[in-house]
């Protein structure tokens, strides 16, 4: 019997979504006892700094108790685990889904930012408008670049950009992305309706 993983995990964190995503994918989503955890920023969480003292989830504990984090060890862990493909091991296929990778990582991190300013009593507007700017830039880089996630073979790199898209969609539904990014949203549609995707839509509650 395969040795069962615990995932301090959360419905959403975008960041679960890509380490479940690619779980999924892998076939080892079974494999996972799922820890429901809150993150908050202000209130670290002690059961997760017992295994993180980081409070930061996802977090994964090897049945050995040895502990993994965060998402892009957890997912390259999974991927070894399972002898997956989701990383691609030479040449310009790696490197591609690396940055995109980085680059889905990143964008993730800018709105998770421009969300925590935008709840604060008194956000910076200036602060709100550079992340806005940031955001905004990225989807359009992101624009140009849908013909070539079209074409690429299904790995970490179009997994987390379509991770962050969906990000943008949970917490951002004013900003109409799919409006200035049409190219961009079919590709989301299209690798949405992945089995993997559906099972792990973000949700309230």
């Amino acid at each position: 019997m395969a040795a069962e993983l615990t995932l301090h995990w959360s419905p959403k964190s975008p960041y679960v979504r890509k380490v479940m995503v690619c779980a999924h994918e892998l076939g080892v989503a079974d494999r996972l006892v799922l820890v429901r955890s809150v993150a908050a920023m202000l209130k670290p969480n002690p059961a997760i700094m017992a295994v993180n003292p980081l409070s930061k989830i996802p977090t994964l504990v090897r049945e050995d108790g040895s502990v993994l984090f965060d998402s892009v060890v957890i997912c390259e862990y999974l991927d070894e685990l399972a002898g997956g493909t989701l990383f691609p091991r030479a040449g310009e296929t790696r490197w591609q889904a690396l940055r995109w990778h980085a680059f889905g990582d990143g964008l993730l991190d800018a709105l998770i930012l421009w969300r925590n300013e935008r709840e604060r009593a008194v956000p910076l507007q200036p602060l709100l408008d550079a992340f806005e700017l940031k955001v905004r830039a990225s989807l359009a880089l992101l624009e140009a670049q849908a013909g070539a996630l079209e074409r690429a073979p299904l790995s970490i790199g179009p997994i987390t950009v379509a991770c962050a898209l969906g990000y943008v969609d949970y917490r951002f539904e004013t900003l109409g992305w799919r409006a200035f990014a049409p190219r961009l949203a079919r590709w989301h549609g299209e690798i949405t309706k992945r089995p993997s995707f559906q099972a792990t839509a973000p949700i309230d509650g």
